[in-house]
């Protein structure tokens, strides 16, 4: 005997087929069917059997299999035929769950979830941690699900428990949830990973991967042919003279850096360049007592700290690095960076993460070089592990990023300081950034609010700020891999136009080219091309700050 039978009494044949209809098409209810004595009936039954509080426009198929200590289901929701509803369950309002989806569990959702046929819904698990007893004698352990608004669960997904479901998500069919999903994402696969968001523009049609070999190939071969003139034209008798990232033209030992930097990216040395001379100019920038490396054309602020001056750390990266090109090293350890965990938690706890992440970052970025250095030619990096350590317990779990957004700038500033932060660190090791799905997310959605950076946003720092990021999480996940590789293509099809004959790249549009400007676009390039596995086409492999060989000494 049928549920209906038991419930609502005989029915007429009529009536049965109409009932039998709607336990696959439940949506097809109407009124009369919810005020029918058969639907009164189960509801009262489940009130008392199965602790359900059923709103009047709620509706319960005759097959549906409810055995909860406590089910709430709001209004305009259903269960359909055949549907398996166990342990603590809620549903808000416009709530659907179709035929053989099977619940368990602790369950809360919000309104307009939509769970398809075959939906698994585990809001428990088996306890089996203890190898020396029967799984079955184990306890079951709760977390429960949370299933926010306007969600939709494809046929056939799985979500286990312990995980919350953002408002918005869509989960495709087949997916299996095991953690967090961000609000608006669509998920799939298994493990289930964010392939775009709702609402966001997609990534468009590809271009022809042969439009995209031939750009690399016509800026390569521009870049290799024009960078001893983009050099020679910002040589001076003092030095290389050189337009920087706010458009103005200074004198500094970065400048003779990025020189030789571009020249090792392919594979040569500047013009006329007296190595010897060079090395013992640049070792001798290095104080000797912090090991940091003050810019000579640049006095310091009287009373600052040389571990608080933006441009001696810097040249940790820009001089240390040049020195290797030139097969030299520092004289010195940096021993400013070489402090006891406490001292070392605290001087990283005092940077502006919630101001200017961008700059937070970068003192990692040189904290991390200069341990580099000190493990390398020193035989002393102590502080790594603390380094690291605190890296790990300070990542944002729901960015992926260090630092917070501001009002002004939204993701750009933690966004930018994680390039830095992490270029020292996780890349220069050979280390797996903590969170790359969640940090990808970011990097695309602050690459999206900014409209893919044009105008006066268009600058190498914002575009480097991108593509180093995704090129390094993407070593650990294909997560949103498709945009991600329609960034890096729209990058170097754009690259011919920014170069300009015989100067080279600007910083940003508008301005004349630069050492700076041309050093880090290359670099863009190289990444972009790498991300796409074209790296084989373009002339240029970074051999300093922007090499993405690690170095390989752990920790």
């Amino acid at each position: 005997m049928s549920m209906a039978e038991r419930i609502g009494g005989n029915l007429s044949e009529t009536e049965s087929e109409h009932e039998a209809r709607l336990q696959f098409l439940t949506w097809e209810r109407t009124q009369a069917d919810l005020d029918s004595p058969a639907q009164r009936a189960r509801k009262e039954s489940l009130a008392r059997l199965a602790g359900a509080r059923i709103a009047d426009t709620a509706y319960v198929a005759a097959q549906a299999r409810i055995f909860t200590a406590r089910l709430v289901l709001g209004d305009h929701s259903w269960i359909a035929g055949h549907a398996l509803v166990r342990g603590d369950v809620e549903f808000g309002a416009h709530c659907t769950v179709n035929s053989y989806a099977c619940i368990s569990g602790k369950l809360r959702c919000g309104d307009g979830v939509r769970i398809a046929s075959h939906v698994s819904i585990v809001g428990f698990n088996h306890g089996f941690d203890d190898p020396d007893r029967p799984i079955h004698a184990q306890e079951h352990e709760t977390v429960g699900i949370t299933i926010k608004d306007d969600v939709w669960i494809g046929a056939n997904a799985v979500i286990v428990d312990g995980v919350t479901v953002g408002h918005g998500a869509v989960i495709a069919a087949g997916a299996v949830v095991t953690r967090d999903v961000p609000e608006m994402a669509v998920m799939a696969g298994v493990p289930a990973r964010m392939v775009r968001r709702r609402g966001a523009p997609s990534a468009g049609p590809r271009s022809p991967r042969a439009e995209v070999e031939a750009a690399l190939t016509a800026i390569g071969r521009a870049a290799a042919a024009e960078w001893p003139q983009v050099l020679a034209r910002n040589l001076t008798a003092d030095g290389y003279l050189s337009i920087e990232a706010d458009g103005t033209a200074r004198m500094s030992i970065r400048h003779l850096c990025d020189a030789i930097e571009i020249a090792a990216g392919f594979g040569a040395l500047p013009e006329g360049l007296d190595v010897p001379a060079t090395i013992e100019r640049l070792q001798a920038v290095q104080h000797p007592e912090s090991g940091l490396f003050p810019d000579p054309f640049r006095p310091m602020e009287e009373g600052k700290a040389l571990r608080d001056d933006g441009l001696a750390l810097y040249n940790v990266l820009a001089v240390g690095y040049a020195l290797e090109a030139l097969g030299a090293k520092p004289l010195h350890p940096v021993s400013a960076v070489e402090l006891d965990a406490p001292a070392l938690c605290d001087w990283l706890d005092s940077l502006p993460w919630s101001t200017r992440g961008w700059s937070a970052g970068a003192h990692v970025d040189a904290i991390g070089t200069a341990l580099y250095f000190n493990a390398r030619y020193f035989a002393s990096a102590r502080a790594r592990e603390t380094l690291f350590g605190w890296l790990a317990m300070n990542v944002d779990r729901g960015t992926g990023l260090w630092g917070k957004p501001t009002a002004e700038e939204g993701l750009l500033q933690p966004v930018n300081g994680f390039y830095r932060l992490t270029r020292g660190t996780y890349a220069q090791f050979g280390l797996p950034v903590p969170r790359p799905e969640a940090a990808i997310d970011a990097v695309l959605a602050n690459y999206r609010n900014h409209g893919g950076f044009c105008a006066n946003t268009c600058t190498a720092c914002n575009l480097l700020d991108t593509i180093h990021p995704l090129w390094l999480c993407l070593k650990q996940t294909d997560h949103c891999r498709a945009e991600a590789e329609a960034i890096a293509e729209a990058v170097i099809l754009r690259a011919p136009l920014r170069w300009l004959a015989g100067e080279g790249f600007p910083f940003a549009d508008g301005q004349r080219g630069s050492l700076q400007g041309t050093e880090m676009w290359l670099s863009v390039l190289h990444l972009s091309a790498g991300l796409l596995g074209l790296a084989d086409v373009f002339p240029f492999v970074p051999k300093g700050i922007h090499r993405t060989r690690p170095i390989g000494l752990g920790l």
